[in-house]
C-alpha cells in the first residue's frame, strides 16, 4: 500500500487465542465488505518505543496502522497522521486493501481515531475512520478491530516512502 513497512511475521505468537483483525469497509454506502484475517503486532524503528506496527492481511483485504509514540505500546487514543507527517510525536497512520470486483482497491484514513489498550503483553486496537478512495473519487469508511495482539520482540522498518 502506500506506507511502505516491512513486517513479515504471520499469525499470533505463543499460546493462547489467535491474533486477530477483523473490518468492514464501507464504500460511499455502495458496497460493504467484511473480512477477518490473522494478524500481528511488532515494534519498529531503531530503537525500541519508536513505535508499533499493526497489520492483518489475506486475499488482498488488509489493513495496517503505524503508531507512533514515545510509549509505543501505551493504553491511549491516537489522532491521525497525515502518511508523510515526520514531525508529529505521538499518532497513528492507517491505511487498507480491499478487493472491489476484480480491482485493488486502498484507502489512507484522513479522520477518525485509533483507540489502543493495553493488558499485559496483549494489546486492542479499535480503528474508526474514513478517507478518500486511493485509486477512486469517492470515500470509504473503515471500522476494524485488532484483539489478542502479542507485541513482538522483534523490530521491523517503520518509514514511509512517497
Amino acid at each position: 500500500m502506500l506506507l511502505a513497512l516491512g513486517a513479515t511475521a504471520c499469525g499470533s505468537r505463543g499460546a493462547g487465542p489467535a491474533a486477530r483483525l477483523s473490518a468492514r469497509i464501507i464504500r460511499q454506502s455502495r458496497d460493504t465488505l467484511r473480512f477477518e484475517v490473522p494478524a500481528v503486532a511488532n515494534r519498529c524503528g531503531r530503537a525500541i518505543g519508536d513505535g508499533v506496527v499493526l497489520q492483518g492481511s489475506e486475499h488482498g483485504n488488509g489493513v495496517l496502522i503505524y503508531l507512533r509514540s514515545s510509549d509505543s505500546a501505551a493504553s491511549v487514543e491516537f489522532p491521525l497522521m497525515a502518511r508523510a507527517d515526520s514531525s508529529t510525536p505521538r499518532g497513528a497512520i492507517v491505511t487498507a486493501r480491499f478487493q472491489a470486483g476484480d480491482l485493488a482497491r486502498g484507502v489512507v484514513l484522513d479522520s477518525g481515531t485509533v483507540a489502543v489498550t493495553r493488558a499485559g503483553d496483549v494489546l486492542t486496537a479499535i480503528v474508526r475512520g474514513a478517507g478518500a478512495e486511493v485509486a477512486g473519487t469517492g470515500r470509504v469508511a473503515l471500522d476494524a478491530s485488532f484483539q489478542m495482539l502479542r507485541l513482538g520482540a522483534d523490530t521491523v522498518p517503520c518509514t514511509a516512502q512517497l
